[in-house]
C-alpha cells in the first residue's frame, strides 16, 4: 500500500520529467541505421525438435544463411568468457544447477546444450557467422553488479569486428546509461514488457518505471524493444506515437503476429516460425 500510494503522489512529476527529457532521446527512424531491413531469429533460429537448441552456434549459423538477423542473449563467466546463454542459470538448458556467473570456460565446455552435441558457444564464435552478412541484436544481460564489466567486454570484443552490423540491448537500464557515457556511437535499446502484470520479483514501483519506460528520459535509447502482446502500454504507446522511437518486438511466434508487428513500423524478433510462410 505504502508503495502505491508513493507511484501516485509521484506520477504527476515523472509524467512531466518525461515529456521534458524525452525529446532529446528522439532518434532518426527512418532506416533505423540499417537494421530494418531483416527480420530477427530469437536465439537463432532453434527447434529442439530437430535437434537444434537456443543459443546454439548450428542455430546461428542457420538463421544467418537464411538471411535472418538473430537476437543473443550474453552473460559473463567466472574467469571472464562473454557466455551465449539466455539464462544466468544453467539448469533448463544444460541440466547443471549452477550459475554462469559461478562457473569457469573449463567447466561450461563440458556441458551440452538441452540433451545435443551442442556446447555452450562464446560470443566471440558466434561473430564471425554474422559479420558481413546479417545484423545481431545482442543482449547484455547483467547479473548482481557486473553490468559495466559485462558491458564494456561486449563492446571490446565487437570492436574486433568492423563489419559486424548490431545494436545492444537490456532490461538493465544501467546498462543503457553506460553505453550512453562511455559508448554513445553504438546503437542501444531498452527491453522491457509490462512488469505489474509480471513482477519477477520487482517492488511495485520499479515494476512501473521499468514498465512504462520512465528511465528512457535518462537513458535516451534509440529503440525500445517490447513484448508483442504489452505493446499497448503507456510507456511504449508514448515512445512509439509521440517521440517517433523505433520498437522491436518479441517474441512473436507466427507469421501473423510478425506480419502484424510489421505492420505497425516494429522490427521482429519470431522463433519457431518463419516470417515469409
Amino acid at each position: 500500500m505504502k508503495t502505491a500510494l508513493i507511484v501516485v503522489l509521484c506520477l504527476p512529476a515523472l509524467i512531466l520529467l518525461l515529456f521534458l527529457c524525452l525529446p532529446a532521446g528522439k532518434r532518426k527512424k527512418q532506416g533505423f541505421y540499417g537494421l530494418a531491413a531483416y527480420d530477427y531469429a530469437h536465439r537463432g533460429l532453434h527447434d529442439i525438435e530437430r535437434g537444434l537448441p537456443e543459443n546454439s552456434l548450428r542455430a546461428f549459423r542457420l538463421a544467418a544463411e537464411a538471411g535472418y538477423g538473430a537476437e543473443l542473449d550474453v552473460h559473463l563467466s567466472r574467469d571472464g568468457r562473454l557466455v551465449v546463454m539466455h539464462d544466468e542459470s544453467l539448469k533448463r538448458t544444460a541440466g547443471v544447477d549452477r550459475n554462469i556467473c559461478d562457473c569457469t570456460a573449463q567447466e561450461l565446455d563440458a556441458l551440452r546444450l538441452q540433451g545435443t552435441e551442442e556446447k555452450i558457444p562464446y560470443l566471440e564464435e558466434v561473430l564471425p557467422i554474422f559479420e558481413g552478412r546479417t545484423p545481431l541484436v545482442v543482449e547484455i544481460k547483467a547479473f548482481g553488479r557486473n553490468h559495466a564489466a559485462l558491458t564494456e567486454e561486449v563492446c571490446k570484443l565487437l570492436d574486433r569486428f568492423p563489419n559486424l552490423q548490431f545494436c545492444i540491448e537490456s532490461f538493465d537500464p544501467r546498462v543503457l546509461l553506460w553505453l550512453k557515457k562511455h559508448r554513445p556511437e553504438i546503437v542501444r535499446g531498452q527491453l522491457s514488457q509490462n512488469f505489474i502484470r509480471e513482477r519477477s520479483g520487482l517492488n511495485l514501483l520499479t515494476a512501473f518505471l521499468l514498465t512504462h519506460l520512465w528511465t528512457n528520459a535518462l537513458t535516451l535509447p534509440h529503440f525500445v524493444a517490447y513484448k508483442f502482446q504489452d505493446r499497448n502500454c503507456l510507456g511504449a504507446a508514448i515512445s512509439r506515437r509521440v517521440w517517433g522511437v523505433q520498437e522491436f518486438n518479441w517474441t512473436l511466434r507466427s507469421a501473423r503476429q510478425v506480419k502484424r508487428a510489421k505492420k505497425n513500423g516494429a522490427l521482429p524478433i519470431f522463433e519457431l516460425c518463419r516470417p515469409d510462410n
